[in-house]
């Protein structure tokens, strides 16, 4: 079996949470993400576009920068980056798999990513949390930089069921005595008790925590034209014109609000699949004044509604629901509805948008 079918064949859901898998792995492996300087980007929304921007930023001046992230859209290689591209995962991959039994999908990504920056000789690394922070296979390196994005209500089940309880969880990354930067001025206090030796509150956008955490870890002013350029597959992104098409990940009620204040102003055509784990009724609420006519579908992630029950969820709210299982069947119905002149939103799920791209 190739590496890739490999990964794609662990399990992506821990059956208990813990940090001793993923310690066993790096020692096994020689501690490679002790091979050079980290910033930690955690929290609920825009990790990616934070992480990215930050390496973008980083590398502009001169270092050899990787950057970690998760989940993909267009492909598994999308996740390990070093210098602004795709690493090769295969390679990455094969130096992890002979030492990796009991670990779960998230962990060897993980695991993976470490080691190949190692091999790579980065100066320094970007690494997006998965799953809050305390226990996300991620925290086992020592930060120099933490970034909190935000806190919503999510996996609760897992991370608790208060923002502030979700915000102890993330920032229990915090190593004695790093520099913290957080989008949201009520988690200050929090990052302080948690050992944060500096806080820095910065509100706004995504460029700009990126920006605070470059220059936090450099020391220095950088210039931010660097990561303006930055484009994160499945955000926002603009795929067709006739009809206008638009495809963004987001996929929980966070994410939904930034989404709407920044989409063209057009009635849209969607095609939804939202995870069982998310508040599907308050995102369909939200999407409705996009438009009248949503098309159900699932992903194929094993946590994602089936399409028919997503259907049922939406038919309160929007004039005209179809359920169509598959995704390219349900873009293709979409597109159908819309007519050459309107415009088809896809989102709910970055898996959604994996499994399409899978399709193109």
């Amino acid at each position: 079996m190739d590496n890739v079918s490999w990964l794609k064949g662990l399990s992506p859901w821990p059956e208990e949470f813990g940090l001793g898998r993923m310690q066993r792995l790096l020692a096994d492996l020689g501690e490679p993400q002790r091979a050079y300087p980290s910033v930690h980007v955690v929290g609920t929304n825009g990790k990616t576009s934070t992480t990215l921007m930050t390496a973008a930023l980083l590398q502009a001046t001169g270092r050899r920068v990787g950057a970690y992230v998760s989940p993909h859209v267009r492909a598994w290689s999308e996740r390990i980056q070093v210098d602004g591209a795709d690493a090769d995962l295969d390679t990455a991959l094969a130096r992890v798999r002979p030492l990796a039994e009991g670990a779960t999908q998230f962990e060897v990504l993980t695991a993976a990513a470490f080691a190949e920056f190692a091999t790579q000789e980065a100066d320094v690394a970007v690494i997006e949390a998965g799953l809050g922070g305390r226990y996300d296979a991620t925290n086992v390196i020592d930060a120099r930089v933490v970034v909190l994005t935000n806190v919503s209500l999510e996996h609760t089940e897992v991370l608790g069921e208060t923002r502030e309880a979700i915000a102890a969880e993330k920032l229990a990354v915090i190593s004695p005595g790093a520099r913290v930067v957080v989008g949201e001025p009520e988690w200050a206090e929090l990052a302080r008790a948690a050992g944060a030796g500096s806080v820095e509150i910065v509100s706004g956008s995504n460029l700009a925590l990126a920006v605070s955490a470059a220059q936090t870890f450099l020391g220095e002013v950088v210039d931010p034209a660097a990561a303006e350029a930055v484009r994160v597959p499945g955000r926002l992104e603009r795929r067709g014109e006739r009809p206008l098409e638009i495809w963004d990940g987001a996929h929980n009620l966070a994410g939904v609000a930034y989404l709407l204040g920044r989409l063209p102003s057009r009635s849209y055509t969607l095609v939804v699949s939202i995870l069982g784990d998310k508040d599907a009724d308050a995102m369909l609420r939200a999407l409705s004044p996009l438009g009248s006519t949503l098309v159900a579908t699932a992903s194929g992630n094993p946590r994602a509604l089936p399409a028919a029950a997503l259907a049922e969820l939406a038919r309160p709210v929007f004039d005209r629901v179809e359920t169509v299982a598959d995704p390219g069947n349900a873009l293709a119905r979409a597109r159908e509805l819309a007519g050459p002149d309107g415009a088809v939103l896809v989102t709910g799920s970055l898996y959604l948008l994996a499994a399409l791209s899978l399709d193109a």
